[in-house]
């Protein structure tokens, strides 16, 4: 009796350990993760939006009904980005993330010159030829730089209630990611 409990007990820790560890690799084998879902809504540097409010089915749920949500999909070996939005709205951030889903860096408009959204992600390689003459377009932005070369940037924009729904969709809608060749 003894022998069978022990059994029993350890094929219950083995079966637990490999349960965990299936867990925790499920999302590096996941062919539905966000850089598969917006390359299959969008092309590289194309804002893409991430809700339902833009028509259709949402690229990503969001868990937040107050915050609509755009992203776009870069390639760093192909040159600098640079992604703007035009206008205010009550509250946005930005983040951005690699490939896999790592989020590396985030802001929000409190951090930016006058709450306006102009951001340039680039690698420390292209970092250190910027500084070395910094263009006038550029004097205003906040530079990321990024350990990566090809990721992903996703704005999130406050809805406080439905009178702001239109300013903050037409928000989302002029904001753009170009590849800037420097």
């Amino acid at each position: 009796m003894r022998r069978l409990f022990h059994a029993v007990l350890l094929g219950l820790i083995g079966a637990g350990i490999v349960h965990i560890v299936v867990l925790m690799l499920v999302p590096d084998f996941s062919e539905r993760d966000a850089w598969s879902r917006l390359a299959m809504a969008s092309d590289l540097y194309r804002m893409t939006r991430l809700d339902a409010e833009a028509g259709g089915a949402p690229v990503v749920k969001s868990v937040d009904p107050l915050f609509y949500a755009a992203a776009c999909r870069f390639d760093l070996a192909e040159g600098l980005v640079r992604i703007k939005a035009p206008g205010h709205v009550p509250f946005w951030s930005v983040s951005v993330y690699d490939r896999n889903g790592h989020n590396f860096y985030s802001f929000n408009d409190h951090t930016a010159t006058g709450g306006v959204l102009d951001t340039v992600v680039l690698t420390p390689a292209q970092m250190i030829d910027v500084r070395r003459e910094l263009p006038e377009e550029l004097q205003g932005a906040i530079f990321v730089e990024a350990p990566i070369e090809e990721g992903i940037f996703v704005i999130r924009a406050f809805v406080p209630d439905d009178s702001w729904k239109p300013i903050v969709s037409r928000f989302l809608e002029q904001s753009s990611c170009e590849l800037q060749e420097y």
